[in-house]
């Protein structure tokens, strides 16, 4: 149990917390949420002991052991299998004595070592590393990659892996959603389900808190309260609250017809669309929250397109990707004024290649892309926060776009995106992560667009923002195409899906829960072996189908190089498909790309000779 004691806590001048008295149990799976600034990572933060209360105390049994996940991650030579084995220190320390005493030929140390793993369990650990891996969306063949190899979101992947991975009786996790698509969060609920421990999540995804916590940890105004149930249970719970306190009658009045002409809106389409279903079922866990709704007070809203076509964007005979390499092949997507489209798949399948290339910035390598005269198109893309410039203020960024406006109009657009009074004119400098986010679309917004093409538009964004954007989408009158892992926006927004995986995108004929429902059927149909899209990435050897007796003829030495050789450059050109792959590799202007584009055609290029070596020892022996 961890309790609280009068616990305060600062940080610097700024009182976050104060006057806290709770106590937690054993078992609970607890979502910690809150605005941000509200000091949920430093209440992480005291937990482990990296930070003192500054009045009261926490208690924390001395033998808990904590695991949490590591904010950096070092470049490391060490194989990605190996680091996230480190998280079992004894049992990978146990491995590592086990394989060094095996090259030395030492086989009492060797002996010692697996009684060693014995002791510990340890035998599996192996294999549940690669679990790990695999349900966090590592194919087989990046399991021996160097750490220092991948790129940063999947260095935090690896991080997660590797908490998950260390023996602990207390989890603590700090927003582990960002950087994971769709198919790695349901993958990543289903293993807190089954966790033994107890667990804090903090956490801006409310589906996601949804599915997993059983107590809601509240930080708000420098207090911590804990209600029972997860965070609808928390809404409903704060809401009546609330009404206790005696909000308004016109206030919730007011708000409760917002809500419903925020449903009246989808219910006549729920009965002409199975995947509009979804979107009922989200909107009826809202009801009765209407006090919680009021309490947030931030409203935003895409201004109406100043003009609206009917037929907005379309692709044809599409091939889509970067250089030589193609990613998406044989597209036709067509966009329509009221369109609500969610792009589901794994990272690195192409999502965000589809939307580059709805933009327009990414060229087409086959095919016709084609927009209507009028079409305006407003792109959220993952690196638009990191554009805004250092050094300018709120209101610079959008007196730029606006050539001639009046400095009060620019206020008061900015003041309806939560940026009011003197902070329009503070620098982004010293804005949040999530501030940055709602200025990018505020910037989008002043355009008018009529095609919203948002390339997970959450990260960073805290719950009460996500809510804000989910309203102002869902009665936006323009076409939206989305990629995003929060489940409760994609829901309230969208009602059209499509899959983006193996190379295509297609319709997928569900609401989320099917598709959660199908990528479980999936998974465990695939029993862990390597994704079909990994097969598709990296060419097939031919071999497999001659008979294994005839190559027992051949120079057995001969034969395991020329295996090994095809396996290693197979492994060599999965590798190089998943950086280009990976948009990073795109943001300095398609130097890099360039280069693994053309390194890619040389390993095949000698792949293929390595293939046809290796056949001819089969069949020449």
């Amino acid at each position: 149990m961890i309790s609280f004691r009068n616990f305060a806590l600062r940080r610097g001048e700024r009182l976050l917390l104060s006057n806290v008295d709770l106590a937690l149990h054993a078992g609970w799976r607890v979502g910690v949420i809150g605005r941000n600034g509200t000091g949920k990572s430093s209440l992480f933060a005291a937990i482990q002991g990296h930070v003192e209360a500054d009045k009261g105390d926490i208690d924390v049994p001395t033998r808990v052991r904590i695991a949490s996940v590591a904010q950096e991650t070092p470049a490391l030579d060490e194989p990605a299998l190996d680091f996230v084995l480190s998280g079992d220190a004894l049992v990978h320390a146990a491995i590592v004595a086990e394989r060094e005493a095996v090259e030395r030929e030492d086989w009492e140390a060797v002996a010692e070592a697996h009684h060693r793993l014995e002791e510990l369990n340890g035998y599996d650990a192996t294999a549940r590393a690669g679990k790990l891996l695999h349900g966090l969306g590592f194919s087989p063949d990046t399991h021996e990659r160097a750490v220092k190899e991948f790129s940063g979101g999947w260095r935090v992947r690896l991080n997660l892996a590797r908490a998950l991975m260390t023996p602990s009786d207390l989890l603590l996790l700090d927003e582990p959603t960002n950087h994971l698509d769709l198919d790695a969060v349901l993958w990543l609920e289903q293993w807190l389900l089954k966790y033994p421990g107890t667990l804090l999540l903090i956490s801006h995804d409310r589906e996601f808190l949804d599915e997993i916590t059983t107590h809601t940890l509240h930080l708000h105004d420098g207090k911590g309260k804990l209600y029972t149930g997860d965070y609808t249970a928390f809404e409903r719970q704060r809401a009546e609250h609330l009404r206790l306190q005696q909000i308004t009658h016109e206030k919730v009045q007011a708000e409760r017809a917002h809500l419903q002409s925020f449903i009246d809106r989808f219910s006549a389409s729920a009965a002409k669309a199975k995947q509009a279903q979804s979107r009922v079922k989200r909107l009826a866990k809202m009801a009765d929250t209407e006090a919680v709704r009021v309490e947030r007070a931030l409203r935003i809203e895409f201004p109406a397109p100043a003009k609206l076509p009917h037929a907005l964007l379309r692709v044809t005979h599409a091939d889509c990707g970067y250089g030589d390499h193609t990613v998406l092949h044989q597209i036709g997507f067509i966009l329509e004024a009221g369109d609500r489209v969610a792009l589901l798949g794994p990272n690195g399948a192409g999502k965000s290649t589809l939307v580059k290339t709805l933009v327009g910035e990414l060229p087409l390598l086959s095919g016709e892309r084609g927009g209507h005269p009028d079409l305006r198109i407003g792109y959220f893309a993952q690196h638009t926060v990191e554009s805004l410039r250092e050094g300018t203020t709120a209101i610079d960024h959008l007196a730029d776009i606006a050539p001639g406006v009046a400095t009060q109009q620019l206020r008061d657009f900015l003041g309806k995106w939560n940026f009011p009074g003197d902070r329009a004119f503070e620098k982004v400098d010293v804005f949040s992560g999530g501030e940055r986010a709602r200025l990018a679309l505020a910037l989008i917004a002043w355009r008018k667009p009529n095609v919203l093409l948002l390339d997970e538009p959450t990260n960073h964004l805290d719950l009460d923002m996500r809510e804000a954007l989910a309203e102002a989408l869902s009665i936006f009158e323009g076409a939206i195409v989305m990629v995003s892992h929060d489940r409760h926006l994609i829901g309230l927004v969208c009602d059209t899906f499509w899959r983006v995986a193996d190379g295509v995108a297609q319709p997928f004929d569900g609401d989320l829960d099917a598709y959660a429902v199908w990528l479980r059927t999936r998974d465990s149909s695939n029993d862990g072996k390597v994704p079909a899209k990994v097969a598709a990435a990296a060419p097939a050897p031919v071999v497999a189908a001659k008979p294994v007796a005839k190559a027992t003829k051949a120079n057995a030495h001969k034969l395991a190089q020329a295996e090994a050789r095809v396996a290693e450059l197979e492994s060599k050109l999965h590798t190089l498909d998943m950086d280009l792959a990976d948009p990073d590799q795109y943001a300095g202007g398609g130097t890099d790309a360039a280069e693994l584009a053309k390194r890619r055609e040389q390993v095949a290029a000698e792949l293929a000779k390595a293939e046809e070596a290796l056949l001819g020892l089969y069949e020449g022996a």
